[in-house]
Protein backbone atom coordinates (compact mmCIF):
# COMPACT_ATOMS: atom_id res chain seq x y z
CA UNK A 1 0.00 0.00 0.00
CA UNK A 2 1.41 3.38 -0.98
CA UNK A 3 1.97 6.28 1.39
CA UNK A 4 -0.69 8.34 -0.38
CA UNK A 5 -3.30 5.59 -0.02
CA UNK A 6 -2.52 5.14 3.69
CA UNK A 7 -3.00 8.86 4.25
CA UNK A 8 -6.24 8.77 2.25
CA UNK A 9 -7.68 5.89 4.30
CA UNK A 10 -6.61 7.48 7.56
CA UNK A 11 -8.21 10.85 6.78
CA UNK A 12 -11.32 9.12 5.39
CA UNK A 13 -11.90 7.44 8.74
CA UNK A 14 -11.59 10.84 10.42
CA UNK A 15 -14.04 12.47 8.00
CA UNK A 16 -16.79 9.83 8.38
CA UNK A 17 -17.87 10.97 11.91
CA UNK A 18 -18.20 14.54 10.73
CA UNK A 19 -20.29 13.33 7.79
CA UNK A 20 -22.55 11.30 10.09
CA UNK A 21 -22.99 14.29 12.40
CA UNK A 22 -24.00 16.39 9.40
CA UNK A 23 -26.56 13.80 8.28
CA UNK A 24 -28.00 13.56 11.81
CA UNK A 25 -28.22 17.36 12.00
CA UNK A 26 -30.16 17.47 8.71
CA UNK A 27 -32.53 14.70 9.86
CA UNK A 28 -33.13 16.43 13.19
CA UNK A 29 -33.79 19.72 11.40
CA UNK A 30 -36.45 18.04 9.22
CA UNK A 31 -38.17 16.51 12.27
CA UNK A 32 -38.13 19.80 14.17
CA UNK A 33 -39.59 21.56 11.14
CA UNK A 34 -42.43 19.00 11.02
CA UNK A 35 -43.10 19.54 14.73
CA UNK A 36 -43.21 23.30 14.26
CA UNK A 37 -45.54 22.88 11.26
CA UNK A 38 -47.92 20.77 13.39
CA UNK A 39 -47.83 23.40 16.13
CA UNK A 40 -48.64 26.05 13.52
CA UNK A 41 -51.67 24.04 12.34
CA UNK A 42 -52.95 23.82 15.93
CA UNK A 43 -52.56 27.57 16.35
CA UNK A 44 -54.39 28.09 13.04
CA UNK A 45 -57.35 26.05 14.36
CA UNK A 46 -57.35 28.16 17.51
CA UNK A 47 -57.44 31.38 15.47
CA UNK A 48 -60.34 29.98 13.39
CA UNK A 49 -62.34 29.18 16.51
CA UNK A 50 -61.61 32.64 17.90
CA UNK A 51 -63.27 34.11 14.81
CA UNK A 52 -66.26 31.76 15.31
CA UNK A 53 -66.52 32.69 19.01
CA UNK A 54 -66.43 36.42 18.20
CA UNK A 55 -69.14 36.05 15.56
CA UNK A 56 -71.43 34.12 17.97
CA UNK A 57 -71.09 36.73 20.74
CA UNK A 58 -71.68 39.51 18.19
CA UNK A 59 -74.89 37.77 17.12
CA UNK A 60 -76.17 37.74 20.72
CA UNK A 61 -75.39 41.46 21.01
CA UNK A 62 -77.50 42.10 17.86
CA UNK A 63 -80.53 40.64 19.67
CA UNK A 64 -80.22 43.19 22.49
CA UNK A 65 -79.83 46.02 19.97
CA UNK A 66 -83.05 44.88 18.29
CA UNK A 67 -84.92 44.81 21.61
CA UNK A 68 -83.73 48.34 22.40
CA UNK A 69 -85.58 49.59 19.33
CA UNK A 70 -82.68 51.79 18.35
CA UNK A 71 -81.47 49.68 15.38
CA UNK A 72 -84.27 48.84 12.93
CA UNK A 73 -81.80 46.90 10.69
CA UNK A 74 -80.58 44.64 13.49
CA UNK A 75 -82.69 41.69 12.32
CA UNK A 76 -81.10 41.69 8.85
CA UNK A 77 -77.67 41.98 10.46
CA UNK A 78 -78.56 38.98 12.68
CA UNK A 79 -79.26 36.89 9.59
CA UNK A 80 -75.99 37.91 7.89
CA UNK A 81 -74.05 37.19 11.06
CA UNK A 82 -75.58 33.71 11.09
CA UNK A 83 -74.13 33.10 7.60
CA UNK A 84 -70.70 34.22 8.85
CA UNK A 85 -71.02 31.83 11.78
CA UNK A 86 -71.85 28.95 9.45
CA UNK A 87 -68.74 29.75 7.36
CA UNK A 88 -66.41 29.70 10.38
CA UNK A 89 -68.13 26.54 11.73
CA UNK A 90 -67.51 24.68 8.47
CA UNK A 91 -63.88 25.87 8.27
CA UNK A 92 -63.20 24.99 11.90
CA UNK A 93 -64.74 21.51 11.49
CA UNK A 94 -62.56 20.86 8.42
CA UNK A 95 -59.44 21.68 10.48
CA UNK A 96 -60.33 19.50 13.46
CA UNK A 97 -59.03 15.98 13.96
CA UNK A 98 -61.62 13.16 14.00
CA UNK A 99 -61.46 12.82 17.80
CA UNK A 100 -62.37 16.52 18.16
CA UNK A 101 -65.60 16.44 16.12
CA UNK A 102 -67.69 16.50 19.35
CA UNK A 103 -66.54 20.05 20.04
CA UNK A 104 -67.85 21.19 16.66
CA UNK A 105 -71.19 19.44 17.32
CA UNK A 106 -71.51 21.22 20.71
CA UNK A 107 -70.92 24.66 19.20
CA UNK A 108 -73.43 23.95 16.39
CA UNK A 109 -76.00 22.84 18.95
CA UNK A 110 -75.60 26.03 20.99
CA UNK A 111 -75.82 28.08 17.76
CA UNK A 112 -79.12 26.40 16.79
CA UNK A 113 -80.55 27.10 20.23
CA UNK A 114 -79.45 30.75 20.04
CA UNK A 115 -81.18 31.10 16.65
CA UNK A 116 -84.36 29.42 18.03
CA UNK A 117 -84.46 31.76 21.05
CA UNK A 118 -83.86 34.72 18.74
CA UNK A 119 -86.81 33.76 16.51
CA UNK A 120 -89.13 33.53 19.55
CA UNK A 121 -87.87 36.84 20.94
CA UNK A 122 -88.29 38.58 17.56
CA UNK A 123 -91.89 37.28 17.23
CA UNK A 124 -92.90 38.41 20.72
CA UNK A 125 -91.32 41.81 20.15
CA UNK A 126 -93.02 42.21 16.74
CA UNK A 127 -96.43 41.29 18.28
CA UNK A 128 -96.05 44.13 20.76
CA UNK A 129 -95.11 42.01 23.80
CA UNK A 130 -91.90 43.88 24.44
CA UNK A 131 -91.61 43.04 28.11
CA UNK A 132 -92.21 39.33 27.52
CA UNK A 133 -89.60 39.24 24.72
CA UNK A 134 -87.10 41.02 27.00
CA UNK A 135 -87.70 38.53 29.88
CA UNK A 136 -87.29 35.58 27.46
CA UNK A 137 -83.98 37.00 26.18
CA UNK A 138 -82.73 37.40 29.74
CA UNK A 139 -83.81 33.92 30.83
CA UNK A 140 -82.90 31.83 27.82
CA UNK A 141 -80.08 33.82 26.22
CA UNK A 142 -78.19 35.78 28.87
CA UNK A 143 -78.71 33.38 31.79
CA UNK A 144 -78.76 30.13 29.84
CA UNK A 145 -77.04 29.90 26.45
CA UNK A 146 -74.29 32.49 26.83
CA UNK A 147 -72.91 30.92 30.08
CA UNK A 148 -73.03 27.52 28.34
CA UNK A 149 -71.14 29.01 25.36
CA UNK A 150 -68.54 30.56 27.70
CA UNK A 151 -68.01 27.21 29.44
CA UNK A 152 -67.66 25.46 26.07
CA UNK A 153 -65.12 28.07 24.93
CA UNK A 154 -63.00 27.41 28.02
CA UNK A 155 -63.04 23.69 27.36
CA UNK A 156 -62.13 24.17 23.69
CA UNK A 157 -59.23 26.50 24.50
CA UNK A 158 -58.01 24.14 27.24
CA UNK A 159 -58.00 21.17 24.89
CA UNK A 160 -56.30 23.28 22.17
CA UNK A 161 -53.52 24.27 24.56
CA UNK A 162 -53.02 20.75 25.78
CA UNK A 163 -53.12 19.33 22.27
CA UNK A 164 -50.69 21.83 20.73
CA UNK A 165 -48.20 22.43 23.58
CA UNK A 166 -48.12 18.89 24.92
CA UNK A 167 -47.96 17.43 21.44
CA UNK A 168 -45.13 19.73 20.43
CA UNK A 169 -43.26 19.09 23.70
CA UNK A 170 -43.62 15.32 23.32
CA UNK A 171 -42.46 15.49 19.73
CA UNK A 172 -39.43 17.64 20.56
CA UNK A 173 -38.55 15.40 23.51
CA UNK A 174 -38.64 12.41 21.18
CA UNK A 175 -36.43 14.23 18.65
CA UNK A 176 -33.90 15.23 21.33
CA UNK A 177 -33.76 11.68 22.71
CA UNK A 178 -33.13 10.21 19.27
CA UNK A 179 -30.52 12.88 18.50
CA UNK A 180 -28.71 12.13 21.78
CA UNK A 181 -28.63 8.42 21.00
CA UNK A 182 -27.38 9.09 17.48
CA UNK A 183 -24.62 11.45 18.71
CA UNK A 184 -23.48 8.90 21.31
CA UNK A 185 -23.26 6.26 18.59
CA UNK A 186 -21.37 8.65 16.29
CA UNK A 187 -19.00 9.59 19.13
CA UNK A 188 -18.26 5.94 19.82
CA UNK A 189 -17.67 5.36 16.12
CA UNK A 190 -15.39 8.41 15.97
CA UNK A 191 -13.30 7.09 18.87
CA UNK A 192 -12.92 3.70 17.21
CA UNK A 193 -12.19 5.27 13.81
CA UNK A 194 -9.62 7.63 15.36
CA UNK A 195 -7.85 4.73 17.07
CA UNK A 196 -7.81 2.75 13.84
CA UNK A 197 -6.49 5.76 11.88
CA UNK A 198 -3.81 6.42 14.50
CA UNK A 199 -2.76 2.77 14.44
CA UNK A 200 -2.62 2.82 10.65
CA UNK A 201 -0.55 6.01 10.55
CA UNK A 202 1.72 4.82 13.37
CA UNK A 203 2.46 1.44 11.81
CA UNK A 204 2.61 2.66 8.24
CA UNK A 205 4.33 6.02 8.68
CA UNK A 206 5.81 6.75 12.11
CA UNK A 207 7.81 3.57 12.55
CA UNK A 208 9.58 3.60 9.14
CA UNK A 209 10.28 7.32 9.48
CA UNK A 210 11.76 6.78 12.97
CA UNK A 211 14.02 4.00 11.67
CA UNK A 212 15.12 6.18 8.77
CA UNK A 213 15.82 9.10 11.15
CA UNK A 214 18.09 6.92 13.31
CA UNK A 215 19.97 5.73 10.22
CA UNK A 216 20.39 9.32 8.97
CA UNK A 217 21.74 10.42 12.37
CA UNK A 218 24.35 7.63 12.35
CA UNK A 219 25.38 8.40 8.80
CA UNK A 220 25.59 12.08 9.70
CA UNK A 221 27.93 11.13 12.55
CA UNK A 222 30.29 9.53 10.03
CA UNK A 223 29.10 5.92 9.67
CA UNK A 224 28.76 6.08 5.90
CA UNK A 225 29.30 2.28 5.66
CA UNK A 226 26.11 1.62 7.69
CA UNK A 227 23.73 -0.70 5.74
CA UNK A 228 20.22 0.70 5.27
CA UNK A 229 17.43 -1.86 5.75
CA UNK A 230 14.67 -1.13 3.22
CA UNK A 231 11.45 -3.07 3.93
CA UNK A 232 8.64 -0.60 3.28
CA UNK A 233 7.12 -0.82 -0.24
CA UNK A 234 5.71 2.71 -0.21
CA UNK A 235 7.17 6.18 -0.77
CA UNK A 236 9.06 6.00 2.55
CA UNK A 237 10.78 2.90 1.23
CA UNK A 238 11.69 4.81 -1.91
CA UNK A 239 13.12 7.52 0.30
CA UNK A 240 15.17 4.96 2.26
CA UNK A 241 16.53 3.46 -0.97
CA UNK A 242 17.48 6.91 -2.21
CA UNK A 243 19.22 7.58 1.09
CA UNK A 244 21.14 4.31 0.79
CA UNK A 245 22.29 5.32 -2.69
CA UNK A 246 23.27 8.69 -1.30
CA UNK A 247 25.46 7.12 1.39
CA UNK A 248 27.18 5.01 -1.26
CA UNK A 249 27.79 8.10 -3.35
CA UNK A 250 29.03 9.94 -0.25
CA UNK A 251 31.57 7.23 0.46
CA UNK A 252 32.79 7.35 -3.12
CA UNK A 253 33.03 11.13 -3.05
CA UNK A 254 35.23 11.13 0.05
CA UNK A 255 38.21 9.96 -1.94
CA UNK A 256 37.56 12.55 -4.61
CA UNK A 257 37.16 15.26 -1.94
CA UNK A 258 40.64 14.61 -0.57
CA UNK A 259 42.19 15.14 -4.00
CA UNK A 260 40.06 18.20 -4.59
CA UNK A 261 41.17 19.71 -1.28
CA UNK A 262 44.80 19.45 -2.33
CA UNK A 263 43.95 20.99 -5.67
CA UNK A 264 41.98 23.72 -3.92
CA UNK A 265 44.92 24.64 -1.71
CA UNK A 266 47.10 25.01 -4.77
CA UNK A 267 44.47 27.19 -6.48
CA UNK A 268 44.13 29.34 -3.36
CA UNK A 269 47.86 30.01 -3.38
CA UNK A 270 47.66 31.06 -7.01
CA UNK A 271 44.60 33.20 -6.27
CA UNK A 272 46.39 35.02 -3.46
CA UNK A 273 49.26 35.85 -5.79
CA UNK A 274 46.83 37.04 -8.45
CA UNK A 275 44.94 39.14 -5.91
CA UNK A 276 48.15 40.84 -4.81
CA UNK A 277 48.90 41.64 -8.44
CA UNK A 278 45.37 43.01 -8.95
CA UNK A 279 45.69 45.24 -5.87
CA UNK A 280 48.97 46.60 -7.21
CA UNK A 281 47.39 47.17 -10.63
CA UNK A 282 44.42 48.96 -9.02
CA UNK A 283 46.78 51.24 -7.09
CA UNK A 284 48.68 52.05 -10.29
CA UNK A 285 45.37 52.71 -12.10
CA UNK A 286 44.25 55.06 -9.30
CA UNK A 287 47.56 56.90 -9.50
CA UNK A 288 47.17 57.18 -13.27
CA UNK A 289 43.62 58.50 -12.91
CA UNK A 290 44.74 61.01 -10.32
CA UNK A 291 47.69 62.09 -12.50
CA UNK A 292 45.40 62.56 -15.50
CA UNK A 293 42.99 64.63 -13.41
CA UNK A 294 45.84 66.74 -12.05
CA UNK A 295 47.29 67.24 -15.53
CA UNK A 296 43.87 68.22 -16.91
CA UNK A 297 43.17 70.53 -13.96
CA UNK A 298 46.57 72.29 -14.09
CA UNK A 299 47.44 72.39 -17.80
CA UNK A 300 44.60 74.71 -18.84
CA UNK A 301 45.19 77.21 -16.00
CA UNK A 302 48.92 77.19 -16.79
CA UNK A 303 48.20 78.08 -20.42
CA UNK A 304 45.99 80.95 -19.24
CA UNK A 305 48.73 82.10 -16.85
CA UNK A 306 51.35 82.05 -19.60
CA UNK A 307 49.19 84.05 -22.01
CA UNK A 308 48.29 86.61 -19.32
CA UNK A 309 51.96 86.96 -18.29
CA UNK A 310 53.05 87.53 -21.91
CA UNK A 311 50.46 90.29 -22.33
CA UNK A 312 51.52 91.92 -19.07
CA UNK A 313 55.19 91.66 -20.10
CA UNK A 314 54.59 93.47 -23.41
CA UNK A 315 52.59 96.31 -21.82
CA UNK A 316 53.60 96.53 -18.15
CA UNK A 317 52.15 100.01 -17.58
CA UNK A 318 48.74 99.55 -19.19
CA UNK A 319 45.47 98.95 -17.33
CA UNK A 320 45.04 95.71 -19.28
CA UNK A 321 48.26 94.46 -17.74
CA UNK A 322 46.86 95.02 -14.28
CA UNK A 323 43.72 93.07 -15.25
CA UNK A 324 45.90 90.22 -16.51
CA UNK A 325 47.90 90.28 -13.28
CA UNK A 326 44.63 90.00 -11.34
CA UNK A 327 43.69 87.09 -13.59
CA UNK A 328 47.04 85.45 -12.83
CA UNK A 329 46.39 85.79 -9.08
CA UNK A 330 42.90 84.26 -9.46
CA UNK A 331 44.27 81.34 -11.48
CA UNK A 332 47.03 80.77 -8.91
CA UNK A 333 44.42 80.75 -6.14
CA UNK A 334 42.33 78.30 -8.15
CA UNK A 335 45.35 76.03 -8.64
CA UNK A 336 46.04 76.25 -4.93
CA UNK A 337 42.48 75.12 -4.18
CA UNK A 338 42.84 72.22 -6.60
CA UNK A 339 46.07 71.11 -4.96
CA UNK A 340 44.53 71.50 -1.49
CA UNK A 341 41.53 69.38 -2.48
CA UNK A 342 43.81 66.80 -4.02
CA UNK A 343 45.96 66.61 -0.89
CA UNK A 344 42.88 66.42 1.36
CA UNK A 345 41.49 63.56 -0.69
CA UNK A 346 44.71 61.57 -1.17
CA UNK A 347 46.27 61.96 2.30
CA UNK A 348 44.58 60.19 5.26
CA UNK A 349 43.35 62.91 7.61
CA UNK A 350 43.88 62.53 11.38
CA UNK A 351 40.71 61.58 13.20
CA UNK A 352 40.02 63.13 16.62
CA UNK A 353 36.36 62.62 17.67
CA UNK A 354 34.91 64.92 20.32
CA UNK A 355 31.48 65.64 21.76
CA UNK A 356 30.17 68.52 19.69
CA UNK A 357 27.00 70.54 19.19
CA UNK A 358 25.76 70.49 15.60
CA UNK A 359 24.01 73.84 16.04
CA UNK A 360 27.25 75.49 17.19
CA UNK A 361 29.26 74.02 14.30
CA UNK A 362 26.72 75.30 11.75
CA UNK A 363 26.59 78.79 13.29
CA UNK A 364 30.42 79.01 13.39
CA UNK A 365 30.94 78.10 9.73
CA UNK A 366 28.41 80.61 8.30
CA UNK A 367 30.15 84.00 8.94
CA UNK A 368 32.79 83.52 6.16
CA UNK A 369 29.94 83.08 3.67
CA UNK A 370 28.17 86.35 4.61
CA UNK A 371 29.76 88.47 1.88
CA UNK A 372 29.30 85.78 -0.77
CA UNK A 373 25.63 85.41 0.18
CA UNK A 374 25.14 89.17 -0.20
CA UNK A 375 26.97 89.38 -3.54
CA UNK A 376 24.94 86.58 -5.08
CA UNK A 377 21.62 87.70 -3.62
CA UNK A 378 21.04 84.45 -1.72
CA UNK A 379 18.67 84.44 1.25
CA UNK A 380 19.78 82.30 4.19
CA UNK A 381 17.18 80.43 6.26
CA UNK A 382 18.19 78.66 9.48
CA UNK A 383 15.95 76.14 11.28
CA UNK A 384 17.98 74.59 14.10
CA UNK A 385 15.87 72.63 16.57
CA UNK A 386 16.47 73.45 20.25
CA UNK A 387 17.94 70.84 22.60
CA UNK A 388 19.60 68.83 19.83
CA UNK A 389 21.54 65.85 21.19
CA UNK A 390 25.29 66.09 20.94
CA UNK A 391 27.26 64.04 18.41
CA UNK A 392 30.72 62.48 18.63
CA UNK A 393 32.61 63.71 15.55
CA UNK A 394 35.88 65.26 14.46
CA UNK A 395 34.85 68.95 14.37
CA UNK A 396 37.46 69.86 11.72
CA UNK A 397 36.27 67.11 9.37
CA UNK A 398 32.57 67.83 9.87
CA UNK A 399 33.10 71.56 9.38
CA UNK A 400 35.08 70.90 6.16
CA UNK A 401 32.32 68.60 4.89
CA UNK A 402 29.64 71.23 5.60
CA UNK A 403 31.77 73.94 3.93
CA UNK A 404 32.05 71.83 0.77
CA UNK A 405 28.27 71.22 0.67
CA UNK A 406 27.40 74.90 1.31
CA UNK A 407 29.93 76.03 -1.32
CA UNK A 408 28.39 73.72 -3.91
CA UNK A 409 24.92 75.05 -3.01
CA UNK A 410 26.05 78.66 -3.52
CA UNK A 411 27.74 77.78 -6.83
CA UNK A 412 24.41 76.36 -7.99
CA UNK A 413 22.67 79.76 -7.39
CA UNK A 414 24.69 82.35 -9.39
CA UNK A 415 21.53 84.40 -9.97
CA UNK A 416 20.37 84.30 -6.34
CA UNK A 417 17.92 82.10 -4.50
CA UNK A 418 17.31 80.63 -1.04
CA UNK A 419 19.67 78.53 1.06
CA UNK A 420 17.80 76.60 3.77
CA UNK A 421 19.84 74.89 6.53
CA UNK A 422 17.95 72.81 9.12
CA UNK A 423 18.95 70.43 11.91
CA UNK A 424 16.62 68.18 13.89
CA UNK A 425 16.61 64.92 15.87
CA UNK A 426 15.21 61.77 14.27
CA UNK A 427 14.53 58.36 15.78
CA UNK A 428 15.58 55.31 13.75
CA UNK A 429 13.69 52.04 13.36
CA UNK A 430 15.86 50.46 16.06
CA UNK A 431 14.96 53.21 18.56
CA UNK A 432 18.28 55.12 18.39
CA UNK A 433 18.36 58.91 18.03
CA UNK A 434 20.20 60.54 15.10
CA UNK A 435 20.82 64.19 14.23
CA UNK A 436 19.76 65.05 10.67
CA UNK A 437 21.19 68.10 8.87
CA UNK A 438 19.43 69.27 5.69
CA UNK A 439 20.98 71.80 3.28
CA UNK A 440 18.49 72.81 0.58
CA UNK A 441 19.15 75.22 -2.30
CA UNK A 442 16.92 76.56 -5.06
CA UNK A 443 19.60 76.42 -7.72
CA UNK A 444 19.80 74.79 -11.12
CA UNK A 445 19.69 71.28 -9.68
CA UNK A 446 21.54 68.15 -10.80
CA UNK A 447 20.41 66.11 -13.84
CA UNK A 448 19.16 62.67 -12.88
CA UNK A 449 21.61 60.93 -15.23
CA UNK A 450 24.65 62.24 -13.29
CA UNK A 451 23.17 62.34 -9.77
CA UNK A 452 24.67 58.97 -8.83
CA UNK A 453 28.20 60.12 -9.82
CA UNK A 454 28.47 63.49 -8.05
CA UNK A 455 30.35 62.00 -5.06
CA UNK A 456 32.88 60.12 -7.18
CA UNK A 457 36.45 61.54 -7.16
CA UNK A 458 37.29 63.95 -10.02
CA UNK A 459 33.68 64.08 -11.27
CA UNK A 460 32.42 67.63 -11.88
CA UNK A 461 29.89 69.42 -14.07
CA UNK A 462 31.60 72.84 -13.80
CA UNK A 463 34.70 73.76 -15.83
CA UNK A 464 36.31 75.41 -12.82
CA UNK A 465 35.43 72.56 -10.44
CA UNK A 466 37.95 70.06 -9.02
CA UNK A 467 35.55 67.12 -8.70
CA UNK A 468 36.75 66.45 -5.15
CA UNK A 469 34.55 68.64 -2.91
CA UNK A 470 31.63 66.23 -2.48
CA UNK A 471 33.98 63.22 -2.50
CA UNK A 472 35.85 64.73 0.48
CA UNK A 473 32.55 65.60 2.21
CA UNK A 474 31.22 62.04 1.75
CA UNK A 475 34.49 60.53 3.07
CA UNK A 476 34.48 62.75 6.17
CA UNK A 477 30.81 62.15 6.92
CA UNK A 478 31.18 58.37 6.65
CA UNK A 479 34.43 58.44 8.69
CA UNK A 480 32.41 60.11 11.47
CA UNK A 481 29.79 57.36 11.40
CA UNK A 482 27.25 59.32 9.33
CA UNK A 483 25.43 58.99 6.02
CA UNK A 484 25.34 61.57 3.20
CA UNK A 485 22.38 61.45 0.83
CA UNK A 486 21.70 63.76 -2.13
CA UNK A 487 18.39 64.25 -3.97
CA UNK A 488 17.82 66.81 -6.71
CA UNK A 489 15.34 67.97 -9.33
CA UNK A 490 16.71 69.77 -12.37
CA UNK A 491 15.79 73.51 -12.46
CA UNK A 492 14.16 73.18 -8.98
CA UNK A 493 16.99 72.62 -6.51
CA UNK A 494 19.05 70.14 -4.52
CA UNK A 495 18.69 68.68 -1.02
CA UNK A 496 21.71 67.27 0.83
CA UNK A 497 20.78 65.26 3.92
CA UNK A 498 23.46 64.33 6.48
CA UNK A 499 22.53 61.84 9.23
CA UNK A 500 24.87 61.58 12.25
CA UNK A 501 24.45 59.23 15.25
CA UNK A 502 24.01 60.89 18.61
CA UNK A 503 26.51 60.39 21.44
CA UNK A 504 24.33 57.67 23.02
CA UNK A 505 25.11 55.10 20.35
CA UNK A 506 27.95 56.65 18.31
CA UNK A 507 30.90 55.13 20.20
CA UNK A 508 30.41 51.62 18.84
CA UNK A 509 29.91 52.94 15.30
CA UNK A 510 33.03 55.09 15.55
CA UNK A 511 35.09 52.11 16.72
CA UNK A 512 33.98 50.03 13.74
CA UNK A 513 34.71 52.89 11.34
CA UNK A 514 38.19 53.43 12.86
CA UNK A 515 39.07 49.75 12.53
CA UNK A 516 37.88 49.73 8.94
CA UNK A 517 39.84 52.91 8.12
CA UNK A 518 43.04 51.56 9.78
CA UNK A 519 42.80 48.32 7.84
CA UNK A 520 42.23 50.23 4.59
CA UNK A 521 45.27 52.46 5.21
CA UNK A 522 47.47 49.46 5.93
CA UNK A 523 46.44 47.83 2.65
Amino acid sequence: MTFQRKMLYGFSLMVVPALLIGIEAIRTNVLERDALQTLGQNMSRTRTYAELETAMFNQSEIIWRYLSGLDPHARDEFRKTGEVIKYWQQRWRSELRPNEAGLANSTEEIQRRIEAVADSVFKLYDSGQHEASYRMAQRDLRDGLLPALTQLNREIYRQARESSVRGAYSRLEEIVTRERDALIAILAFAVVAGLLASLLISRGLARPISQLRVAMARVGAGEVELPIDVSSPDEIGDLARSFAQMTESLEQSRARTTGLNLELQRKISQLEKTQAQLVQSEKLASIGEMAAAVAHGIRNPLASLRAAAQVALRHPESSASREHLSLIIEEVDRLDRRVSHLLSFSKPAPFHPLRESVARLIEDLLPPFTELLRERGVTLELALAPDLPEVRVDPMQLEQALVEVVSNALDAMPQGGTLHIAADASRTASGDVDVVIEIVDTGVGIPERVLASVCEPFFTTRPEGTGLGLAIAKRYIEQNGGILDISSIATVGTTVRIRLPSVDHADATMTEREHARTGSNRS
